[in-house]
């Protein structure tokens, strides 16, 4: 495991709080798995408006959405996991949220880069996860980290709101999310190739 995703343990630990309450009053994964999809949405709502009206001070509210995003989608797993209620359909909807929270955000950039940087930016942001439901798909694992993943994604919104108001970054970071995005999705398959030749 590589990358920002190593710290998932670290921040899930932090989020312990949360855990017990949701075990303590019966509260459903599938409500931190919302929660992930709306930070999603206030991230790249507060995104979109430091790309119109730029100032660094637009990374503070990017970050704490960001966070409030990267929060429910590690409490949703650990909360099902914890009142053991984890099902198939919960996998399904925790992957279809990390999905529409992650992509309404790269949209942003998408559209602020415009032309051949916003689709690269849009095809690198999608291809790990294409990688690693494939390699679940055929009876492998599913993967996580590696150079460029999620939380990496994250932090790029975060340094874009706050260098917007000096220089446009746009096309960079999309740049950056797409060449790191193949090359993530090339670290996945490799490890999972791996995996399913030895099982």
């Amino acid at each position: 495991m590589s990358g920002l995703y190593a710290a998932k343990a670290w921040y899930t630990a932090r989020l312990d709080v949360f855990i017990r309450q949701a075990v303590r009053r019966g509260i459903s994964p599938d409500v931190f798995t919302a929660v992930g999809v709306l930070g999603g949405v206030v991230a790249a709502g507060f995104l979109a408006l430091s790309a119109e009206h730029p100032s660094p001070v637009w990374a503070l509210p990017v970050l704490a959405a960001q966070a409030l995003r990267l929060a429910g989608a590690n409490l949703d797993g650990a909360v099902a996991r914890a009142r053991n209620v984890s099902r198939p359909w919960g996998f399904v909807l925790n992957e279809i949220g990390d999905r529409a929270g992650d992509l309404v955000v790269v949209l942003v950039l998408a559209h602020c880069a415009g032309g051949w940087w916003g689709l690269i930016g849009l095809a690198g942001s999608t291809l790990p996860t294409f990688a690693s439901l494939s390699l679940a798909g055929a009876g492998g694992p599913r993967l996580n980290g590696g150079p460029l993943g999620k939380t990496e994604r994250c932090l790029i919104t975060v340094l874009v709101a706050l260098v917007a108001s000096w220089w446009e970054p746009y096309d960079l970071a999309c740049a950056v999310i797409g060449i790191g995005g193949l090359l993530t999705a090339a670290v996945r398959l490799r490890t999972g190739h791996e995996a399913l030749v030895q099982a």
